[in-house]
C-alpha cells in the first residue's frame, strides 16, 4: 500500500532531472502533463505521469481545478540577521545610491551592528519566521548565508543558527561563509579584513558548504575576490560569488575561471562575461527583486545570458535592505515582467536550475525523487508568475507529508 495519491492534477508540471544546469534553449524545455497524477510511498516518488487508477493509498488528495510540481528551490538568501531598514526607504525616495547609503553608515553596516547586538536565539526567532514563510510559500530547499557579523564570533553565531533551523525542520538547507561581504569599521585596511576571513576559512568549514565574497566597487575588487575564492577552494569550499552587481569588474569572468558553483546578482555583466557562461557549468543566479526593490531600471541580461548558452537560475536575494521579500513566487513574476523569461524558462530557474546552484537534490518530482511536492492553487503553470504578489500555494508537501496547508473555507 503506497502512502499517497494526489489524483484529478489539472497540470502537472515535470522539470527534466539532468547531471548539468539546463542551459540555452534547453531552459524552455518543460513537460507538463493534464489530468495527471503522483504516487508517494516512504517519502518517495513511486509515479508521476498521466492519469492512472493502478495505484492505491491510505490517503488521496483530489487536484481537481490544480497545479502540482516539486517544491521551490530558494537559491540565495540572506536568511539570518539581526534588525530592519525600514528608515532607508527615505534615503532611496531622495535619490541616495546604494553605496551613498553605505557611505553613511547605513546598508549592510547597518544590519551587521544588529546582527552582532542580536542573541543567538534573537536571531533564530527572527530567521525562523522567515524561514517558515518561505515554506508556506512553497520552498523546500534553502541556501543561507553569513556575512552580517564580519567578524569570527558573530559569523559563527550566524552559521550556527543556520544550521539549528536545518536541523530542527530537515529541511535541503545549504550554509555559505559570506565573511567579506563588507569592510567592518574597524577594520585596518580591506586587505587586512580580507585575511582575518581568509584564516576563519577553516574553523568555519564545519558549519558552511559553500564560500562567497562580495566583488564590487567599494568592496572587493577581482583580485582581492580571486585570493579569498582560491584559498577557499583550498580549504574545500566550493564557491560562489556576489559579482558585477552595479559595475562591471568582471566578476563573472572569475566565477568562470575559477569554476564557481554559481555567480550571483550580474546586472552589469560584461558581453565577454555572458559569453564565457557558453563554456561553463557554473550557474547565473539572477536576483531581479533587487533590482526592482533598489528602484533601477537596468535589469541583468537574462535574454543575453541564454542566447550565450548559460544556465541561469532565479532567487529572491532576500535581505533587510535591498529585497526584503521572501515569497520567491513574486519574483518569478518580476522575471516575466522584467527579464522577459517565459514560463517555462521561470519553473525550470526556480527548480532544477536552483537546485543546481545550490547542490541540492531538489527540483523534480520523477521515479526516485523526494516527495517534495507543491499544489498550487492556479488552472495551469503560467498563472501564478502572472497572478503576482499573492501565495498560490495550497498544500506543501515535505516528504510525502502536508507540513503546510493555506486551504481554508469559509
Amino acid at each position: 500500500m503506497n502512502d499517497l495519491i494526489i489524483q484529478n492534477i489539472k497540470q502537472l508540471i515535470l522539470p527534466k532531472s539532468t547531471d548539468c544546469p539546463l542551459k540555452g534553449k534547453e531552459l524552455d524545455e518543460l513537460e507538463t502533463v493534464e489530468n495527471g497524477t503522483v504516487v508517494v510511498k516512504d517519502g518517495k516518488i513511486v509515479y508521476s505521469g498521466a492519469h492512472t487508477d493502478e495505484y492505491e493509498a491510505e490517503e488521496v488528495i483530489d487536484a481537481t481545478g490544480k497545479v502540482v510540481s516539486p517544491a521551490l528551490v530558494e537559491a540565495h538568501t540572506h536568511l539570518v540577521h539581526g534588525g530592519s531598514r525600514e528608515h532607508e526607504m527615505s534615503l532611496k525616495r531622495q535619490g541616495a545610491s546604494y553605496l551613498e547609503i553605505l557611505e553613511q553608515g547605513g546598508g549592510i553596516l547597518s544590519t551587521v551592528e544588529s546582527t552582532r547586538k542580536a542573541t543567538e536565539e534573537e536571531l533564530f526567532e527572527k530567521a525562523e519566521k522567515n524561514l517558515l514563510t518561505m515554506v508556506q510559500h512553497g520552498v523546500l530547499a534553502v541556501e543561507s548565508k553569513s556575512g552580517y557579523g564580519l567578524d569570527k564570533e558573530n559569523e559563527l553565531k550566524q552559521l550556527r543558527v543556520s544550521n539549528r533551523l536545518a536541523e530542527k525542520y530537515n529541511l535541503d538547507m545549504k550554509h555559505t561563509f559570506l565573511g567579506p561581504h563588507a569592510v567592518p569599521k574597524e577594520a585596518e585596511s580591506n586587505q587586512a579584513f580580507l585575511q582575518e576571513m581568509i584564516d576563519l576559512l577553516p574553523e568555519v568549514k564545519e558549519y558552511a558548504d559553500f564560500a562567497d565574497i562580495f566583488c564590487e566597487t567599494g568592496v572587493f575588487t577581482v583580485e582581492e575576490s580571486k585570493q579569498y575564492i582560491e584559498a577557499a577552494k583550498k580549504a574545500g569550499y566550493d564557491v560562489k560569488i556576489h559579482a558585477d552587481e552595479i559595475d562591471p569588474l568582471g566578476g563573472l569572468e572569475l566565477a568562470i575561471d575559477e569554476g564557481a558553483i554559481s555567480a550571483d546578482h550580474l546586472v552589469a555583466s560584461s558581453t565577454e562575461g555572458k559569453a564565457k557562461l557558453k563554456h561553463s557549468d557554473t550557474v547565473a543566479v539572477l536576483l531581479p527583486g533587487t533590482t526592482f526593490y533598489l528602484g533601477k531600471e537596468d535589469y541583468a541580461d537574462a535574454r543575453g545570458m541564454l542566447d550565450n548558452e548559460g544556465a541561469i537560475a532565479i532567487a529572491t536575494d532576500f535581505n533587510p535592505g535591498s529585497c526584503v521579500t521572501n515569497n520567491l513566487q513574486l519574483v518569478m513574476s518580476i522575471a516575466a515582467l522584467k527579464l522577459k523569461l517565459t514560463p517555462n524558462e521561470i519553473w525550470n530557474a526556480v527548480t532544477v536550475n536552483a537546485a543546481k546552484a545550490i547542490d541540492v537534490d531538489a527540483g523534480t518530482i520523477n521515479e526516485g525523487d523526494k516527495a517534495n511536492i507543491v499544489i498550487w492553487d492556479a488552472p495551469n503553470h503560467e498563472y501564478i508568475p502572472y497572478h503576482y504578489g499573492i501565495n498560490h500555494a495550497q498544500k506543501v508537501i515535505k516528504d510525502g507529508k502536508v507540513i503546510a496547508d493555506n486551504h481554508f473555507e469559509l
